[in-house]
């Protein structure tokens, strides 16, 4: 693994300890240079309530890489989390920088109703 990637996973580490501790459902976030994935993660970290990626038949026609993509995999999973009764959750960045399609997938999710 580069330093690159584990660097990376240091910064997750932190938040992800950090939400664990408060209890509190989760919207993590997962970025590749092709795809772009959301969960919403249980405050117990067992269950994945609700889920959205390119990778859905509805999303897949298109390009999958860019802030457009996000921003549709946001307002669904917002969708699919309000179906399931979650409003409020912590933004797990996954330690990527918030910018580019990890910032529009997050305003996506808070104009789908999601709180965070």
């Amino acid at each position: 693994m580069n330093t690159k990637t584990q660097a990376r996973q240091r910064r997750a580490k932190k938040s992800r300890v950090h939400t664990r501790t408060a209890g509190s459902v989760r919207l993590s976030v997962h970025r590749t240079p092709r795809h772009i994935y959301a969960q919403i993660i249980s405050g117990d970290s067992k269950n994945v309530l609700a889920q959205a990626s390119t990778l859905d038949k509805d999303l897949r026609s298109g390009a999958t890489g860019n802030v457009a993509a996000a921003a549709a995999v946001g307002k669904l999973v917002a969708e699919r989390a309000k179906a399931v009764g979650v409003t409020a959750v912590a933004f797990d960045r996954s330690g990527f920088r918030y910018h580019g399609r990890v910032k529009a997938l997050a305003e996506a999710a808070r104009e789908g109703g999601l709180e965070f």
